[in-house]
C-alpha cells in the first residue's frame, strides 16, 4: 500500500473533524477545490472510500473513522518527535503541566509545593486545556505532564499514576423528578438524557439517552438549566456548585480517577521527579 504523507493526513483530519470542506479549507488556509482534489487522490491511492459526500452532507465511512483515529495519533507523534528532540537538548527546560481549569481536585497547590522542595526542581509552566484535548498536549509535545480524568480521557500512548479516586454526582434542574432525593442510583437515571462530550467516548449511565453534544462544563450547565439534559460528573468537576442547579451523589456509579499522565516513552528525570512529588503530595492529603 502507498505510504501516506503528513500533509495528506493533515488535510484528511481537518475534513473529518469539520465534516465540511469549506470550513476545513479555511482552517488549512487552502482553496476548497484543491482540498477536495487532495482527498479524492488520497482515496484513490488507498483504494477505499473515506467520506460519503452530498451537496449538503459529509459523513465518515468506517474506513474514514479508522483513518481519523490513527491519523490523529500519527500527526501527534510527528509533532511530538520534533518537540521532544528539541527539549531533550535543553538542560534548562521548564516543566509544562496542562490542566483543565478547576480540574485538579484542589491538589495542585500541594503538588507544586512538594515539587518545589526537591533539589532538582525546575520552573513549572501551567497550561490550560479544554475538556478533551489535554492528553493530546502530552502526545504532541506541547506539555510534559497532564492532569486527566479516567475513564473519560483517552490514555493511548500515555502512562499514568492515580492521584485520587472520587465518586460522581448527578447535576439536575431544580424541577427534576429526582431533585428532592438526597442521593440517586444509576437505575434512577435510566432513560434520562445525558450530554455527549465532544471528543470523549460515551460514559453515560446504562440505558441513558445520548443527548446534545457539549464541549465544556459551561455548555453542559446551560443545557441542564434549559431542561435539555442532566449530567453525571466527578465530584471535583462539579465544584463550585451552580446556584440554580441541584447536585446529588450517584451512590453506585463507577468511581472516577484523577491521574497524572505522561508519554510512555518519556524517561526524563524532569518528568520522573515531578511525578514522584505529585504522588507523595496526593498521598499526604
Amino acid at each position: 500500500m502507498a505510504e501516506l504523507e503528513t500533509r495528506e493526513l493533515e488535510y484528511f483530519v481537518a475534513v473529518a473533524e469539520e465534516l465540511h470542506f469549506g470550513r476545513a479549507a479555511t482552517r488549512l488556509a487552502i482553496a476548497q477545490p484543491a482540498l477536495s482534489k487532495a482527498i479524492r487522490r488520497l482515496e484513490s491511492r488507498l483504494g477505499v472510500k473515506l467520506l460519503e459526500r452530498s451537496s449538503r452532507h459529509v459523513a465518515l465511512t468506517s474506513a474514514g473513522e479508522a483513518l481519523l483515529h490513527h491519523g490523529r495519533h500519527a500527526l501527534n507523534a510527528v509533532s511530538a518527535a520534533a518537540e521532544k528532540a528539541r527539549r531533550a537538548g535543553d538542560q534548562h527546560a521548564h516543566l509544562r503541566l496542562v490542566i483543565k481549569p478547576g480540574g485538579d481536585a484542589n491538589l495542585l497547590s500541594g503538588i507544586l509545593a512538594a515539587y518545589a522542595g526537591r533539589p532538582d526542581a525546575r520552573q513549572v509552566d501551567i497550561l490550560f486545556g479544554g475538556a478533551t484535548d489535554r492528553a493530546d498536549h502530552v502526545r504532541d509535545g506541547r506539555a510534559d505532564v497532564a492532569l486527566l480524568y479516567l475513564p473519560f480521557d483517552d490514555m493511548t500512548g500515555l502512562d499514568h499514576e492515580t492521584l485520587t479516586v472520587e465518586g460522581r454526582v448527578a447535576i439536575l434542574p431544580p424541577d427534576h423528578r429526582l431533585a428532592s432525593r438526597s442521593e440517586v442510583t444509576l437505575a434512577d437515571l435510566a432513560q434520562e438524557t445525558l450530554p455527549r462530550w465532544r471528543g470523549v467516548r460515551w460514559t453515560g449511565a446504562p440505558e441513558a439517552v445520548p443527548g446534545p453534544e457539549v464541549t465544556d462544563a459551561a455548555e453542559a450547565m446551560h443545557m441542564i438549566r434549559l431542561g435539555r439534559t442532566i449530567a453525571i460528573l466527578p465530584r471535583s468537576l462539579a465544584q463550585p456548585p451552580h446556584p440554580d442547579l441541584v447536585y446529588r451523589p450517584v451512590i453506585d456509579a463507577p468511581h472516577s480517577e484523577l491521574v497524572l499522565a505522561w508519554a510512555q516513552d518519556d524517561r526524563r528525570r524532569l518528568v520522573a521527579s515531578f511525578v514522584s512529588a505529585a504522588v507523595d503530595a496526593a498521598g499526604a492529603t
